[in-house]
């Protein structure tokens, strides 16, 4: 048998083919990289476990919040309903409160959480299951509109509710310290009887437009005559009432002013006001109604402003204070009932007028002073003597009243060319030069100053001149007219101050713009606003004239 072949190892462990055969050094390098290897896995499985149960930690969390606001919402669902209810009376020693829940009225206790003397009547509290006030709320928005016809002293007021149903209802605490007046509008609570808070009816207050106006005698021109027969109807009473209960002289009750428009009728009006303000009398009250505000689409509306007009007029008078009632207008409202002019609602508002200014004479406080373009449309039973007593009629203004009313315009101290200045020495003498020259273009009857030509029903035939339509406001219009050339003049050209250029344009312009508005009304009603009298008229025909003659 053959010897195997023996290996012959060296001292260094080699073989004598030059490979190593120690095993420990290969053992000792395997186990430090599994070692590294478990180490970096483990670390990282670590991590992994530290990330995930931060983020079932964070999701408990975030159940365990939902879970108790679920808890909350089954609470919350569960509690009983509160009721919400007015209070009507409080006895703040024995916390308890009258209240009305639904139109009911119970006594229930004040929980301690309320303190019993901050509730008044009218206010809205929460109630809880056991009936016990457990705090307070703001008094809703809401509510239906009542009208007060009437007030009493013992908190309580009558009122127009719905179809002009009457009924009594008390005072919130609200309107207790600021009570309502006749023909305000309130909110109310019906179901529990009570007049919550005021409701401003924008329409109504601006008719009846409480104010003191600042228009003196001195400020109206070319009306002298006319000023003193009113100042002798209205002052003298109001002024000297001792003196006309010693005659046994009544006042009159009312005062009419008619005339074509624009010749200062309200002006007067409102003087007359003023003038009662002064002296030892203190403020007048000036109420200025306009006749158009005051008609409404439904029945009885209309009626019913009148009676919210003077039951204000009476609450001022009653204090002593004198109240002017202007009714502006006044044709449209008042008309002669049965004329067919209208829709017939003269029929209900005329008696509702009458029965108010028959019921004035009760007060020695209050004038009604009543301005028309057009008197033959105003029913006769308000023109009667006992009524509106005095007519005075505002006419157009001649050469002298024209002259004063522009005194009023032009004025020394305005802004005046340096020639004019000059030539007239002084500038009262150039304003006087100014009035009379605008007045001479005005009043001077020739060709060029023909406006309208009025054939009549007999036959008669009239022509018109600017003389015979000149107003106080269309003396104040042409005076406007060249303040505003004269500061056009100014800013384009620098020249400074009114020549008597600028009113001799302003004149034509005037005249021009207003020379073609006849042709637009009819004939007869056109003369009769304009204050023309006699035989009806017929036919009218606009003249075209030159106008810078």
């Amino acid at each position: 048998m053959d010897e195997e072949p023996v290996e012959h190892k060296d001292p260094g462990g080699e073989t004598l083919w030059g490979v190593s055969r120690n095993p420990s050094a290969e053992v000792t390098g395997d186990v430090g990289a599994d070692v590294t290897d478990r180490l970096r896995e483990l670390t990282e499985q670590a991590g992994v476990l530290n990330r995930k149960n931060a983020h079932l930690a964070n999701a408990l969390r975030a159940a365990r919040q939902e879970l108790e606001a679920l808890h909350e919402d089954v609470k919350a669902l569960q509690l009983p309903p509160l009721a919400h209810a007015t209070v009507l009376a409080v006895d703040a020693t024995a916390r308890t409160a009258d209240v009305s829940i639904a139109g009911r009225r119970h006594r229930v206790g004040v929980g301690p959480a309320v303190v019993a003397s901050s509730l008044h009547p009218g206010d809205d509290v929460v109630l809880n299951e056991h009936l016990v006030i457990t705090t307070t709320c703001p008094s809703p928005r809401f509510g239906e509109v009542v009208t007060v016809k009437e007030t009493y002293d013992d908190a309580t007021v009558l009122v127009l509710a719905r179809h002009d149903e009457e009924q009594v209802l008390s005072l919130s605490a609200t309107l207790t310290d600021h009570r309502p007046r006749v023909g305000d509008a309130l909110v109310a609570d019906l179901a529990v009887r009570m007049a919550l808070r005021p409701v401003v009816r924008s329409e109504v207050e601006e008719l009846v437009l409480e104010e003191v106006p600042d228009v003196g005698y001195e400020d109206i021109g070319g009306l002298g005559e006319q000023i003193e027969l009113i100042r002798d109807a209205v002052e003298l009473p109001f002024l000297h009432p001792d003196l006309y209960r010693e005659h046994r002289l009544t006042p009159p009750r009312g005062v009419l002013l008619y005339g074509p428009p624009g010749c200062g009728k309200t002006l007067i009006a409102k003087a007359v006001a003023a003038s009662l303000s002064g002296g030892d009398r203190g403020e007048a009250y000036f109420l200025n109604i306009k006749g158009p505000q005051l008609l409404d689409k439904y029945v009885g509306e209309t009626e019913r402003r009148i009676r919210v007009i003077f039951a204000r007029a009476r609450e001022k008078a009653a204090t002593g204070v004198p109240v002017v009632v202007f009714f502006d207008e006044m044709d449209s409202l008042f008309r002669t009932r049965g004329s067919g002019r209208s829709s017939d609602v003269e029929t209900t508002v005329v008696p509702q007028m009458l029965a108010e200014i028959d019921g004035v004479d009760e007060l020695d406080n209050v004038v009604v002073i009543g301005a028309t373009n057009r008197e033959d449309m105003i029913d006769p039973a308000i023109l009667r003597p006992g009524r509106l007593d005095v007519k005075i009629r505002i006419g157009r203004p001649d050469r002298r009243g024209a002259a004063e009313i522009l005194a009023t315009y032009l004025t020394p101290d305005l802004p005046i060319s340096e020639e004019l200045l000059t030539a007239h020495g002084g500038a009262q003498g150039a304003v006087d030069a100014l009035i009379d020259q605008v007045v001479e273009a005005l009043y001077t009857r020739r060709r060029a100053t023909e406006m309208v030509e009025l054939t009549h029903s007999d036959g008669q035939v009239e022509i018109l001149h600017v003389a015979d339509l000149v107003s106080g406001a269309m003396l104040a219009n042409i005076v406007d007219r060249a303040k505003k050339a004269a500061v056009k003049d100014l800013v384009t050209s620098g020249k400074r101050g009114l020549t008597q250029e600028h009113l001799r344009c302003a004149v034509i312009e005037e005249i021009m713009e207003n020379e073609g508005l006849p042709a637009t009304v009819h004939p007869d009603d056109w003369a009769r606003v304009s204050g023309r009298r006699g035989a009806p008229v017929v036919s009218m025909t606009v003249l075209q004239r030159p106008r810078e003659e």
